[in-house]
Parts: C-alpha cells; structure tokens; sequence
C-alpha cells in the first residue's frame, strides 16, 4: 500500500512538469536551434533559450513515463490487469481518439492562416506560404502530434498485460534489488542504442507506427516507475545520490552545449553523435532519478494548487498546444522582445486552459474522460493518468 506521502510526491512531480511542458513548447518559437522547424520560430530569439530547454527536454518525459509507470502499476495492484486495461481505455484511449482529429484540425487551421497572413514568419511558415502558392498542400502522412505520449502509454500498458502473462515472475524484485549505482550506471547504457538511432536532440516519436527506439528509451523509464511502485525503497537508497547526480548532469550537460553546434546538427553514426547520445542517455537518468527522489523528499505534502494543477494537468496538456500556437502566431509581427513574447505566451496559454476546463471539463461529460471527480481531487483519486 502506497503511503499519501509517496503519491503527493508523484503527484506534484506530475504538475510541475505539465508547466515545464507548457514552457518547452513555448520557449521552442524563441531558440535558435529550433528555428528551422518549429511553425512559431520568432525573429527575435536567443541562444539563453536553448540553455534551459534543451536541458528540460533530456528528461521531462523520461519523468512522464516513470509517474506513468508508477501509477499503472498501482492501478494493477488496485484493480487487477483488468480493471487497469479497462481504465487505460476509457481515460486514455477514447481521449487520444477523441481529441487526435480535433488538435490536428485546429492547428493545421491556424497554421495556414497564418502562412496566408504574418508579415515576418518563420522558415517553416514562410515554406508553407511557397506551396500554397504553387496549389493545394500535398497531403501528409497521418501522425499522433503532440498527443504521442497517449500512443506509447496504450502501447506500454498492453505490454505490461504481455509481461505480466509471459514474462518471469519476481522481474521487479530482481530490478529492485539491483544496488543504485549499478542501476545509475547500467541504466544510461541500456537506452544509448535507442538515443544513438536519432539526430540530436532527439525528436518526439510522432509517428503512428511505432518507433522502436522510443520504445526502448521511454519504456525503460515506464518500466522504473513500475519497479518503485512495487518497491519503493528503490527510490529512498537514491536519495543518497541526489547530492552529486544533480552537479554532475550539469557538468555533462555543459559538455552536450559545447560539442552541439548552433544548428544542433551532429552527423548521425559519427564518433561525436554517439558521445552526445551517450550524454542524452546519462542527463536523462540521472536527471529522471534526481527529480523522483527529490520529489519523494521536499514533495511529500499535500499542497491545494499543485493538487489542482495535477488534476487539470491532462486537459491542459491535450489543449495547450494548439492555444499556444494560435498565440504565438499573432505575437510573430510584433516588435516585442523575445521574454516578454515568451512571458504572455505562457501566462495566457496556461490561463485559457484553465478557465477551459472549469467551463467546458468539469462542468460537461468530459470530466469523466479527462477531469477530476469533484469529491476526491487526492492523489487516490487521480490515478487514472500520468500526462505530459
């Protein structure tokens, strides 16, 4: 039985995270090295972006993935394979059916207005401007968007069904058992095949075929949420090791900045690649453990903001993408500089998710699929889901 304690932490955990994910997304219109590719790519931009997100983005999903793991194997514990399944579908996969077409619409909407109509766009815009241009858009392969966490969720948690049917008994025991250093060593080397497959830093699998790559990265971060749910003192022999894992991701973090160039362009399968995705590998882990332990040490307590933040944190990670973009746009011909864009734009997304759910979440039959029930926002009674 898991302690109030110990689902607070993960709790919390859950929504600072969602805040770093609204800023990652809002940040990318405002770093260089993202200019090539993200729709909002402002003119005024500054590598002191890139510092802060690029970090973020080694390990705030692997994060993700380790309360999502810690909280299916909960549901298991609860509820039995079953009922897990059960609850997946209904808060995980309906949602990700249900809200995949609306998010594309409303982006790709967005998206071509402002190509027709931003005086200063972004390379990618000013790109989609050129095919219209030329005639109708060719069409694209169909993809999962930002809602590629839902994907990989539903894959895991069938695997974890598998696992549980074929797999040998006493797996998580064993992993348990392993002494933390070994895990904090073995583990980056585990992932580095996966990291050494992409360019750097790594894309968001957004494919709807599944990637084997992610996979293999971010299920061995779901597979460790598992491992602590079952044993928790796994994360309490951690702790020990917050006072270096944090100086030292910082260290090898300044490495990873100093060999990526300012494209963020390393030639895949070169020497220099796999040293990066080996620092990718190692930020990830050690950074993922940090936060978990650190979270089980100052996160304990049962606070009425983040524990609403928790529970509105799947709306708002379904909804802030396209308000943020839809933002963003109408900030790309403004004479502004970039802190003050960045500033709004998070203040106003996040904002606007919010009075959404009030108004059409909690209010409306959606609450069941991705709100909280309104006599038990606890910890108990959100563990339904572990978003992005």
């Amino acid at each position: 039985m898991q302690s109030n304690q110990r689902l607070h932490s993960m709790d919390n955990l859950r929504a600072l995270a969602m805040l770093a994910g609204v800023f990652f997304h809002a940040a990318l219109a405002y770093s260089p090295i993202a200019q090539a590719f993200f729709p909002t790519a402002d003119r005024s931009n500054s590598a002191w972006v890139d510092l802060p997100i690029w970090f973020l983005h080694l390990f705030r999903m692997p994060l993700f993935f380790v309360v999502a793991g810690f909280f299916t194997a909960l549901q298991v514990q609860r509820k039995g394979i079953g009922g897990m399944l059960r609850s997946r579908w209904v808060r995980v996969g309906i949602p990700f059916l249900l809200f995949l077409p609306i998010v594309h619409m409303a982006i790709s909407a967005d998206t071509l207005h402002a190509a027709r109509t931003v005086a200063h766009p972004s390379p990618l815009l000013g790109f989609i401007r050129d095919l219209l241009a030329m005639g109708p858009l060719p069409s694209m392969p169909p993809g999962t968007g930002h809602l590629w966490f839902l994907y990989y969720l539903l894959l895991f948690c069938v695997l974890t069904w598998v696992a549980r049917a074929l797999g040998p008994g006493g797996l998580m025991a064993r992993l348990a058992a392993v002494p933390p250093l070994w895990l904090l060593v073995g583990m980056p080397l585990i992932v580095l095949p996966s990291l050494a497959a992409m360019p750097v830093p790594h894309p968001a699998p957004e494919s709807l075929l599944p990637q084997f790559w992610a996979i293999g990265y971010f299920g061995a971060f779901f597979l460790l949420g598992a491992v602590i749910q079952q044993h928790p003192l796994l994360i309490e022999r951690m702790q020990r090791h917050v006072v270096w894992l944090l100086p030292a991701s910082l260290v090898l973090y300044a490495t990873f900045v100093w060999i990526l160039d300012g494209s963020g362009r390393v030639a895949t399968l070169s020497a220099g690649h796999l040293f990066l995705a080996f620092l990718e590998a190692t930020i990830s882990v050690w950074m993922t453990v940090a936060c978990v332990a650190l979270g089980r040490m100052l996160l304990e307590r049962s606070n009425r903001v983040m524990r609403y933040l928790a529970g509105a944190s799947y709306w708002i990670y379904l909804a802030h993408l396209p308000v943020l973009l839809a933002i963003q746009y109408r900030l790309m011909d403004l004479p502004w500089h970039w802190s003050a864009k960045l500033a709004l734009s998070i203040v106003a997304t996040l904002a606007l998710c919010v009075l959404a759910f009030e108004l059409l979440v909690q209010r409306t039959v959606l609450r069941r699929l991705v709100g909280t029930s309104r006599h038990d926002n606890s910890p108990e009674g959100l563990v339904g889901f572990a978003p992005p």
